[in-house]
């Protein structure tokens, strides 16, 4: 399948409504042979994430942004669902602590980096903060920042900084995958019904998660901004059709491994010192 029309050209002005389809399928649809790309996909994902931990030289960095009831937490489940849990670690940002809102808004992310050889899965990030900040701006004043800073154009700046921050990234071996699960308002209101009608998924809801709808315009518009500004050659971000759970699944799972294949990544060459040892060692076992 052709990716290019989920991804946000850089320098390039978009419209989520207009541009980017939530109930997209394209040609595929849900059957036999699309289950069978997903396991293909999980399977290859787990052959790449054991030469990426053995290689020692990159790491995969993959954030997920959406509004609540995209599907972040289950995509996530099911597309990492084959990997060793030894090479990946999430880590879900909720509102940030008193500790954290004493440094700057990158910190709590830059602790929670994959180092070389893993796999660092973000469930919603430090986009957080020209996102859900700049919708309720309350949160922007609990951040103690100094008031030159608020008075310049703030976004326009963390725009810059989140940019340099991952052109840091991945100039250091760190690559950048940004997914946004882009759902529809009216499948955002059927999957929040069935939190609420089925006992067994009432947990998933708050009364928040509807407070929230109640600002669809806003953070479409504030979404649209962020991926607007920091959609890079680096770094761009992939809007992904959310409307049908198991296209997302299937387009994010190929995605991450057509990622991890462009990097070319080989199991580490042993010198002909360590193959020696290693020929000592068999006879050494061998003879017991």
């Amino acid at each position: 399948m052709n990716y290019d029309p989920f991804i946000v050209p850089p320098k390039k002005t978009i419209s989520l409504s207009k541009d980017y389809d939530a109930g997209y399928l394209g040609k595929s649809q849900k059957n036999e042979d699309t289950a069978n790309k997903l396991q293909s996909d999980i399977k290859r994902l787990a052959a790449y994430q054991d030469v990426l931990y053995a290689s020692d030289r990159y790491a995969l960095l993959i954030i997920f942004q959406a509004m609540d009831a995209a599907g972040k937490d289950s995509t996530i489940k099911h597309v990492m669902s084959g990997i060793n849990p030894q090479g990946c670690q999430v880590f879900s940002f909720k509102a940030p602590s008193d500790e954290e809102l004493d440094h700057d808004y990158l910190w709590r992310s830059v602790r929670a980096l994959p180092e070389r050889g893993r796999i660092g899965i973000f469930n919603r990030s430090y986009y957080e903060e020209v996102l859900i900040a700049r919708v309720h701006p309350e949160i922007l004043a609990k951040q103690q920042l100094p008031e030159a800073t608020l008075k310049k154009n703030i976004w326009k700046q963390r725009f810059e900084e989140i940019n340099n921050f991952e052109k840091y990234l991945v100039n250091n071996g760190v690559v950048v995958l940004k997914f946004f699960l882009n759902v529809s308002k009216a499948e955002q209101k059927k999957r929040f019904l069935a939190r609420i009608n089925q006992p067994e998924k009432n947990w998933k809801f708050s009364t928040s998660d509807a407070k929230e709808r109640a600002c669809w315009d806003d953070y479409m518009h504030a979404y649209e901004e962020a991926f607007n500004h920091t959609s890079t050659s680096w770094a761009p971000w992939h809007v992904i059709p959310a409307d049908h759970k198991w296209f997302t699944r299937m387009v994010v799972a190929d995605m991450i491994c057509n990622k991890l294949a462009s990097l070319d990544l080989k199991y580490p060459i042993l010198t002909e010192e360590h193959q020696q040892q290693l020929l000592a060692a068999k006879e050494m076992l061998e003879h017991e």
